[in-house]
């Protein structure tokens, strides 16, 4: 249904009128650090931005494409399914990375390899930039985000709509080769129709089939299709006031496991349908120093269903018959809303942010002749918190951030085998506080201490039932305590313009930071007791989501981004440590050591944009990984182990004219075989992308200012307060 939509939207727009193409920004404004808007690279915090033109270059397939190279980031996932798992500094899953989605939270998860527990779906087509913070400090984000914040926005008017113009469309054109056979088409649409109301619509359709690894290993079940319908009205009643209703609808289809002969014995048919709703208010004047109100209410779902297409008959009762369905099925109903005052008190400026945030997992999960159910099981968890944070400044030199948060959270289910009721709840207030000093121009060092708090996931409390290969039970765990983060960290900024030639420009930004984590929630292999919990004579050994009392991740992280018009050069990095504390066994989910490289030109009067992309990533030895466990047989994490390896891509890009832009991008330029760390079989081949991105659209015209007036409150409201904080640094 959703492809049909998507299809017919793509059908029915047509606009045409060429634009001007789109210009490097080195200095993105952002809201993720603070709530207040201020330069992304003057920021007191470990915050990462990517807009337009990376974007555009990165050509990305999935979202771990869109987050290549990124200082402390990277993700998990399994080729034969169309979610992805984002980790922050080695936390991931279950909520420790608030992931949001134009203000909605995305907190679907499902236990399964790799990507499952914590995962979601977004074509990277939609989106129009990314900001991303490391670290507990971004608690002002709402509950569970102990690891960090990840914010996507889809496209909007400004990023379908050149100056100037009143009306017109976008979008990409594309087909790949190599690895594998993919396309995909994108249109968007957007009018501004009068200076009160502009509105975006538009949708993706992609197909991706089968592709191969660097050794011509075909990757069975690892094709997938794709769609999504993006709609977003804003209107403006009144000066300084505004209402943007958004609404995202997508749909994924995919097939997972191997031959019916394989070790899992099993092949699925899968079908995801995810539904974002938004309303957001907006008030801000930058006469009003009283009120900055910014206000969403949301709804999300992800309906997942599977259809068992083979079974080996041995595993029907786990998996259930041929034609079963299981389903997965998760309601997250929220709002979030938060005001800031700007005053002073003699030569001190401040700006005192007041929110708070709620919201309700309604988990209702089915299988009706399998045990996915019992994996996944059924429950509710409401959370609720609220903040208040001082950001203070003296002269150009000095900058504190204090804050506090309350959360409190409630979780209810049953136990899958025995019905009984499991529920658990809790609350804590978490500090935050930042000083930064500016000794000299363009250079800041600051020091931060904050703390996170992330509630148990309803499936990691409640879990019940058996595994089918090795044979072990999971064993459910009312009394698990939520987790507590505590980072310290030590970081400086550079920003400098006219560097060595004029109108150049280098931008850095460089972190330590330690996170001890109290009450880590990990999962914990129990050997047979008749005396409990492990009680069935049956099974190897069995599994439990426990608290570790302690554990600590430290690591260093650095990114660079030198533009002068003509070419560009970009580095970033990072060497991250964890381990557990009670036994020193280092932790699962840490990141193997990485630094990314990207050169770029820009020739022919900006028209013809070359970039090359070299990632290195470290190896993941088996001594960086848990310990065997002799409760178990064999060695649990011997197949998580990965080689060293290099990833480079390859992009360029020609504006035949101001309206379109061919390109030819390559992934995997060297035919590298290699498997990401925590995803489940090895990565494609070399895979080239040719195709076009296309703007048209209507200009203005002498008798109608809208354009004008739009970019004067854009000014106003997105800008000037970003250059006063600048400024007064």
């Amino acid at each position: 249904m959703l492809a049909l939509l998507s299809t017919t939207a793509i059908a029915a727009i047509a606009l045409a009128a060429p634009v001007s193409a789109q210009v490097t920004v080195l200095d993105p404004i952002t809201i993720i650090a603070t709530r207040t808007e201020e330069y992304a690279t003057e920021t007191l915090a470990p915050v990462s931005v990517i807009r337009g033109e990376t974007l555009q270059q990165l050509n990305a397939s999935r979202i771990g494409d869109v987050l290549f190279g990124v200082s402390g980031v990277s993700t998990a996932a399994s080729a034969q399914e169309g979610s992805v798992s984002i980790n922050i500094r080695g936390m991931q899953d279950w909520g420790r990375v608030n992931v949001v989605v134009d203000g909605v939270r995305q907190n679907y998860a499902r236990i399964g390899h790799t990507s499952g527990a914590g995962s979601f779906f977004l074509d990277p087509e939609l989106i129009g930039g990314v900001d991303i913070f490391r670290g507990p400090a971004s608690n002002i984000y709402g509950s569970g985000a102990i690891g960090g914040v990840v914010q996507f926005r889809t496209k909007d008017v400004e990023d379908i709509l050149a100056p100037g113009q009143l009306y017109g469309t976008t979008g990409t054109l594309a087909l790949a080769g190599g690895s594998g056979l993919n396309t995909l088409a994108s249109i968007f649409a957007a009018s501004r129709v009068n200076p009160n109301v502009d509105f975006v619509i538009g949708g993706t359709y992609r197909e991706n089939d089968p592709y191969k690894s660097g050794n011509g290993t075909l990757i069975r079940n690892s094709g997938q299709n794709s769609a999504s319908f993006l709609t977003r009205t804003t209107f403006r009643p009144a000066d300084g006031h505004s209402v943007k209703l958004t609404a995202l609808l997508q749909e994924n289809d995919w097939t997972s496991g191997p031959p019916v002969t394989g070790a899992s014995g099993i092949i699925r048919g899968w079908g995801a349908f995810t539904s974002n709703v938004a309303a957001n208010y907006r008030y801000s004047k930058p006469e009003d120093r009283l009120f900055d109100f910014s206000g969403t209410v949301y709804w999300n779902r992800t309906d997942v269903d599977s259809t068992t297409l083979a079974v080996n008959p041995g595993f029907t009762g786990f998996y259930g018959p041929v034609g079963n369905r299981a389903n997965y099925l998760i309601d997250t109903i929220g709002f979030d809303a938060s005001n800031t005052m700007r005053f002073d008190t003699g030569v001190l400026r401040h700006a005192l942010t007041v929110g708070g945030d709620l919201f309700k997992d309604d988990v209702q999960n089915r299988d009706a002749a399998g045990f996915g159910a019992g994996y996944n099981p059924r429950g509710e968890r409401q959370i609720f918190g609220g903040f208040a944070q001082l950001k203070t400044n003296y002269s150009t030199w000095l900058e504190t951030i204090t804050a506090i948060r309350y959360d409190n959270y409630s979780l209810n289910g049953n136990h899958y085998v025995t019905g009984a009721a499991i529920s658990t709840e809790g609350d804590r207030f978490s500090p935050k506080f930042t000083l930064g000093i500016t000794p000299v121009t363009g250079f800041t060092v600051y020091a931060s201490y904050a703390e996170g708090y992330r509630a148990p996931a309803v499936t990691e409390t409640i879990v019940a039932g058996q595994h089918p290969i090795p044979p072990f039970d999971f064993l459910p765990n009312p009394n698990l305590r939520p987790e507590v983060g505590k980072t310290s960290e030590i970081g400086f900024n550079i920003k400098r313009n006219d560097l060595f030639v004029a109108n150049d420009g280098i931008r850095i930004k460089a972190n330590y930071f330690e996170n001890r984590v109290d009450d880590f929630i990990e999962s914990v292999i129990i050997g047979f007791n008749p005396l409990g919990p492990c009680t069935n004579v049956v099974v190897f050994f069995c599994t439990q989501y426990q608290n570790i009392p302690r554990a600590r991740i430290t690591g260093f992280e650095f990114e660079m981004n030198y533009d002068r018009g003509d070419w560009f050069v970009g580095l970033a990095g990072h060497a991250i440590r964890g381990g557990d504390l009670t036994n020193g066994d280092p932790l699962n989910n840490i990141p193997p050591d990485m630094v990314a490289l990207t050169v770029g030109t820009r020739a022919l009067n900006q028209k013809l944009v070359i970039a090359l992309r070299w990632a290195a990533y470290a190896a993941k030895k088996r001594i960086d990984l848990p310990r065997d466990d002799p409760s178990s047989p064999g060695d649990e994490w011997a197949t998580a182990v990965t080689n060293s390896y290099n990833l480079v891509n390859l992009y360029a890009g020609y504006d035949i004219n101001p309206g379109l832009t061919a390109f030819l991008n390559a992934t995997n330029l060297l035919n590298e075989q290699y498997r990401q760390y925590n995803y489940e079989y090895a990565a494609a081949g070399t895979t080239i992308w040719a195709g076009i991105k296309y703007r048209f659209g209507g200009a203005q015209t002498a008798s109608n200012n809208v354009q004008s007036m739009l970019d004067t409150q854009n000014n106003q409201t997105r800008n000037l307060r970003a250059s006063a904080n600048a400024a007064n640094r």
